[in-house]
């Protein structure tokens, strides 16, 4: 696994790759659908689809959510899929919710017949100036860290069918 968050531009960049122990077409149709979402947050996140029971990525699509960004600091955060390449990418963007920009990349690409790289780029601009990149430095940048740890360790250890 590869993490790792830079800034540019006022902007700061996560990228994550991690090589799955499964087909590209498995890891689609896992990732691709966000009821699925749950199964890679964190507990302590309290991760809540509130839009309904939602389909396969399609471009377009809204998704709105409660998660708990601190402890006990619950807020709602909605997404848009806006682009969607069946089996090779597909793209969200935040729409309302915690940070002033968040454009999320998924990459899907096969490495043989039972492995798949995934690359996940995350582009974010946080609010409120300095006091926001005061909270990156303090907790934001090792929470997300540490949010996408957690994802690969969890994606390792579903058996993914």
């Amino acid at each position: 696994m590869s993490l790792f968050i830079k800034s540019h531009s006022n902007i700061f960049t996560l990228k994550s790759e991690v090589t799955l122990p499964m087909s590209t077409s498995k890891a689609w149709d896992f990732f691709s659908s966000p009821n699925n979402l749950s199964k890679i947050t964190p507990a302590e996140m309290n991760f809540l689809i509130t839009s309904g029971p939602p389909k396969k990525a399609y471009a377009g699509q809204i998704i709105s959510y409660k998660v708990n960004v601190l402890k006990y600091f619950r807020l709602n955060w909605v997404t848009e899929i806006t682009q969607v390449e069946f089996e090779q990418y597909f793209i969200d963007e935040q729409r309302f919710g915690p940070y002033k920009m968040w454009h999320h990349e998924h990459l899907f690409k096969p490495v043989d017949a039972n492995n798949c790289k995934m690359t996940d780029i995350v582009s974010y601009k946080l609010p409120y100036g300095l006091l926001g990149k005061l909270g990156h430095k303090l907790f934001i940048k090792k929470q997300l860290m540490s949010i996408f740890e957690y994802r690969t360790q969890q994606i390792k250890s579903l058996e993914i069918s």
